[in-house]
């Protein structure tokens, strides 16, 4: 090789290293800049109140409180109904029919809806849920939450049981016993970690999304535990104070959104813990 291409290469392999350095930078610096906002602007807004009022009017003392609990309960029935349907497609993809022509149109179905616009699942819950019984509801908005939560289940739950050996199904399958009971008390859990880690992945997901509930749960100032009618959540209280005119109303949607991202970022540290943990068994 002559001197005049090594060197070419030298240079090209250089500037390629200092363009992904520099890209790096700049996403760092955006994601400083983020936190940055959310620290100095939300912290001023937490207190006891936002833990113990629920939404106040304009210019009286009130918290976050119904909003809080509003999605807890609406993550938390949308995570039963993702895990129940997106662990068994999944398990059903990686043991029974992946291979097969349905399984194919299966998967390529949960790609799609794993990459869809939120405010489209939101949109079509509405005409599901919402417009033929005249009214928004909590219930609605954990079907629209668990929609999105399912291919996120679905995809990990078939990738965790294909990493698993083929030997404990043929010690299971060779000792008598069905396929499905192998997959109950084998597979599931000997794949209860990466389970685990797909589920977190799935709660991040929903936890901070506002489109859908915009079409289903709507918001609720009062405190309210009945999921039929319309739910407070944090999301759309966010997304409404941080466009009002209200300075008090303005530092509430501050502490929510530090609030959902410090969420986030506990639930995705934890997911990443116990995915190492995985690993290294």
């Amino acid at each position: 090789m002559n001197a005049g291409k090594l060197m070419r290469r030298k240079i090209s392999d250089l500037a390629f290293k200092v363009f992904c350095v520099t890209v790096t930078f700049l996403a760092l610096m955006a994601l400083a800049a983020i936190l940055w906002s959310l620290l100095s602007q939300g912290l001023g807004g937490l207190n006891l109140d936002v833990f113990t009022k629920s939404t106040p009017a304009p210019g009286s003392p009130g918290g976050l409180a119904n909003a809080i609990v509003g999605s807890l309960m609406m993550c938390v029935l949308a995570m039963v109904m993702a895990l129940t349907i997106g662990v068994l497609a999944g398990t059903w993809l990686a043991e029974y029919g992946g291979r097969s022509a349905y399984g194919a149109v299966v998967r390529f179905l949960n790609d799609v809806l794993l990459s869809a616009p939120s405010i489209l699942v939101g949109l079509f819950v509405y005409e599901l849920l919402v417009a033929p019984f005249h009214g928004f509801s909590g219930f609605a908005g954990a079907v629209a939450l668990a929609l999105l939560a399912v291919p996120v289940i679905t995809r990990t739950t078939e990738d965790v049981l294909l990493l698993q050996a083929s030997t404990l199904r043929e010690a299971g399958v060779a000792l008598g016993a069905p396929l499905s009971y192998v997959i109950q008390q084998v597979l599931w859990r000997s794949a209860r970690a990466g389970l685990l880690t797909g589920s977190l992945l799935a709660f991040a997901r929903i936890s901070g999304e506002t489109a859908p509930l915009l079409f289903t749960a709507l918001n609720n100032q009062f405190f309210s535990l009945d999921l039929r009618h319309p739910t407070a959540n944090l999301p759309v209280v966010i997304f409404n104070y941080a466009l009002s005119a209200y300075d008090d109303w303005r530092r509430l949607a501050w502490a929510g959104a530090l609030l959902i991202a410090a969420t986030v970022l506990l639930v995705t540290v934890v997911a990443r813990i116990v995915a190492k943990e995985q690993r290294h068994s």
